[in-house]
């Protein structure tokens, strides 16, 4: 299996963190999805990553399809077993990636458009989404002492994007949870090395 990804892509992280922390051996390949290859573009027709190459089956692709089927190929040890505790974890997944796409939608504002015409109440909108979602997560981070879930996993990729694109912008006010990667790689040792980089 190969993982098309990209080194700042906050769901790529995401799914390469949860592969390597269940033992899963996939070949990981950098891939410029501005330059749309054909491999990208044969395999996810929205030319979007991280998209998961397996041999004779056909692709997968998003970042959720890939957790969960991580989860099947490890038979179950991504997501907890019991029925409340795995809505929990998802949930947990659902929040930090709305938080991230809040995130993507800023940067590809001021990225995509002339500083002129960059629409701030735009990004004023998203920037209060993620607000409210970095305060709620400060308020109720999940337990991180015994096992890691696919949420776990989402929120070290939130973080990890956080510090790579907003760098001093969101960890004031929120110390549990600018604290919470020191838990995290306690038993993820690999985080700093796989977190977003530019």
């Amino acid at each position: 299996m190969k993982l098309l990804y990209s080194p700042a892509s906050p769901y790529s992280a995401k799914c390469r963190m949860a592969a390597r922390h269940l033992g899963i051996t996939i070949d990981e390949v950098k891939t410029d999805t501005g330059a749309a290859p054909a491999e990208l573009i044969d395999n996810n027709p929205l030319g979007k990553i991280p998209v998961l190459i397996r041999d004779g089956e056909s692709p997968i692709y998003d970042s959720v399809a890939i957790m969960h089927y991580l989860d099947r190929l490890s038979e179950g040890k991504l997501y907890p077993a019991k029925d409340e505790k795995r809505t929990d974890a998802e949930v947990l997944e659902a929040l930090c990636d709305g938080i991230t796409d809040c995130l993507l939608a800023i940067v590809y504002e001021r990225r995509g458009r002339p500083t002129e015409i960059v629409h701030q109440p735009w990004i004023d909108k998203q920037w209060s989404k993620v607000e409210r979602g970095l305060d709620y997560l400060e308020n109720n981070l999940p337990k991180t002492e015994k096992k890691l879930n696919g949420g776990h996993f989402a929120l070290a990729a939130l973080i990890g994007y956080l510090d790579l694109r907003f760098a001093g912008q969101w960890a004031d006010g929120r110390p549990s949870l600018a604290a919470w990667p020191q838990k995290f790689s306690k038993l993820f040792a690999d985080y700093d090395s796989m977190k977003s980089v530019a």
